[in-house]
């Protein structure tokens, strides 16, 4: 049981942290098209 927890834990954080770097990117991009030279 404890080992599915981890797991579960595990799993949470990873995709916690891969949401985290497309919204982080994708804010970028926009910063990046929003203050470029014409």
């Amino acid at each position: 049981m404890k080992k599915l927890l981890a797991l579960a834990a595990v799993a949470g954080v990873v995709l916690f942290v891969v949401r985290r770097n497309k919204a982080a990117k994708a804010e970028a991009d926009l910063w990046r098209e929003a203050t470029a030279e014409a």
